[in-house]
């Protein structure tokens, strides 16, 4: 039986999802004899537009990134949306609190006016999306994880309690206690925690809970 094969995209974002991927090393060389990855610009200089299953980094921040993302989604069986500019707009949403065209000069100088932008959206905005690898970046553990599920053909068991649980069961002080602030308590836990676990707070770069405590959090 022919493998699935396998494809990576990138939008707006650094790539540092896809070279957590390719830093998986020997686990991507036994992963490779599961799936023929047929695009993955960090690692090949060879691009298929045949493909069964999509992982997609970035968050959409032009008009024709959504024309590239429907024409994704047509060829793939499976998309995957990984890192958090990709499952909820990440980094790239603070400038949605801006005035664009304020951004694109800051960025581009006197040739913002060639660039079109506008507010980052997370590609399940545009697209359907069937499985979420979350963080930033991504937990290379969980990656394999969902792939796997994926190849076998289940749903991917992502954890769909807060942060605060990992803490807990690393010992951690909370943050809350140390007098900072945190969002642990409504954020998507997966991550073991890592950051809290070097002794700074949770960022939130996994996402909400499907149900945060939002008023808990607010009187926290």
């Amino acid at each position: 039986m022919a493998k699935p094969k396998v494809a990576f995209f990138d939008f707006a974002g650094c790539e540092g999802d896809q070279l957590q991927i390719a830093n998986l090393e020997e686990e991507l060389l036994t992963l490779l004899g599961q799936v023929e990855v047929v695009s993955f610009r960090e690692v090949m200089k060879e691009h298929s537009d045949n493909y069964d299953i999509a992982f997609i980094e970035g968050s959409c921040t032009r008009l024709q990134d959504e024309d590239r993302l429907r024409q994704i989604r047509k060829n793939a069986k499976i998309v995957v949306a990984i890192g958090s500019c990709a499952t909820i707009g990440g980094i790239n949403s603070l400038k949605n609190y801006q005035d664009l065209d304020e951004v694109r000069k800051t960025v581009y100088g006197d040739k913002a006016y060639l660039f079109d932008t506008y507010a980052a959206r997370p590609i399940d905005a545009v697209i359907p999306v069937d499985a979420y690898v979350h963080g930033c970046p991504i937990n290379k553990e969980e990656f394999l994880s969902v792939v796997k599920s994926l190849l076998l053909g289940k749903k991917p068991d992502i954890p769909n309690y807060p942060v605060c649980v990992e803490c807990k069961k690393n010992e951690n002080v909370c943050a809350f206690e140390r007098g900072q602030f945190c969002v642990g308590p409504v954020t998507r836990a997966g991550c073991n925690s890592c950051c809290v676990n070097e002794g700074t707070i949770c960022w939130g770069c996994r996402g909400l809970v499907d149900n945060p405590n939002e008023n808990s959090q607010k009187e926290v």
